[in-house]
């Protein structure tokens, strides 16, 4: 018999309050880790096996990676798009440099803060972010960037922590232990649902923990000319 987790149990991380002092906070413990970071990565298999669930639907020629880490994921595809990846810590944007040039792939590296992306609009055929989402202050910023820079029909690829469907113990504890870490757990479906998205969602591991989000810009209803000019939300 599966052991439920009661409806009311089920509560997401509220927005952090002062958005430069998380950032800040994670930019710092990221800098003191990044190599640990990278050598976890690269020995822990179940976490590249989730990760790199992605790889099939991305499409290019032109796709961004955010928050690339120290590049494991961007070693499986890279060498096959016009790539791009930015990351808000240099520590790991230096680690990712060197493990991509050992392996002689090319991507363009940048540091860069995912909420306001230095990208023009509809200029990536595929978003790739896994592991990640969770780190950022403002979900619903981040959320509008990956989808002003998507192309028509591109495709937004997700992984991230949230809560199993089924409500086992087993996945909401391993999600409660991510936000103990630090993690902003979020309703990301609900936050894809607030844009013009075809999406999917699908339980990949952690016992439901682990969700991807397959999601795939719809075409504008205005003609090019008529569009209105992106703003930013804040």
């Amino acid at each position: 018999m599966l052991l439920k987790v009661p409806q009311n149990k089920i509560v997401y991380t509220r927005e952090p309050l002062d958005s430069i002092a998380y950032t800040r906070r994670l930019d710092k413990a990221y800098t003191r880790y990044a190599r640990l970071y990278d050598l976890s990565v690269k020995l822990l298999p179940v976490w590249k096996t989730w990760i790199k669930e992605v790889v099939p639907y991305i499409k290019g020629p032109r796709v961004l990676e955010a928050s690339f880490g120290t590049g494991y994921l961007l070693m499986q595809y890279a060498g096959r798009y016009k790539t791009c990846g930015i990351d808000f810590n240099y520590n790991m944007i230096d680690i990712a440099r060197k493990n991509l040039s050992k392996k002689q792939i090319r991507a363009h590296l940048q540091c860069a803060n995912v909420e306001h992306l230095p990208f023009p609009d509809n200029c990536f055929d595929t978003v790739v972010n896994t592991m990640a989402f969770s780190g950022y202050p403002n979900g619903r910023q981040a959320m509008a960037e990956f989808f002003r820079v998507l192309k028509e029909g591109g495709n937004l690829l997700m992984i991230d922590f949230d809560y199993p469907s089924n409500q086992n113990r087993l996945g909401y504890w391993l999600t409660k232990l991510m936000a103990s870490a630090g993690d902003t757990i979020r309703d990301i479906e609900a936050l894809i649902q607030e844009f013009p998205f075809e999406y999917r969602a699908t339980e990949i591991g952690g016992f439901g923990s682990v969700h991807f989000y397959l999601a795939r810009k719809r075409p504008s209803p205005f003609p090019l000319e008529q569009r209105p000019s992106f703003q930013p939300l804040f």
